[in-house]
């Protein structure tokens, strides 16, 4: 892995383990965190990269971004966790 790479598993990393209390919308909420404050070039590398250092809950998330996850993150899906408004978490 290249250290673009190195760091963008460690950030999806450290946003699911900030996330990991939600239980088991832990994975969604890191799934709308990433796509709403990261670049679309940086969803692109991880999604095309090696997983092998993601974390179980942020290699979940990254398939509900890529839509092989039990659901799809769309682009207009609110980012709070129970549709409210705006998540500021992580």
């Amino acid at each position: 892995m290249s250290s673009t790479a190195d760091r963008l598993v460690y950030m999806a990393n450290q946003i699911a383990r900030n996330l990991a209390t939600m239980g088991d919308g832990a994975a969604a909420a890191t799934a709308r965190h990433i796509k709403q404050y990261w670049e679309p070039r940086m969803i692109a590398e991880i999604k095309a990269g090696d997983r092998s250092g993601l974390s179980p809950l942020a290699a979940r998330a990254i398939d509900m971004i890529q839509g092989t996850g039990p659901f799809h993150v769309r682009e207009t899906e609110p980012a709070s966790i129970d549709g409210t408004g705006p998540c500021d978490a992580g």
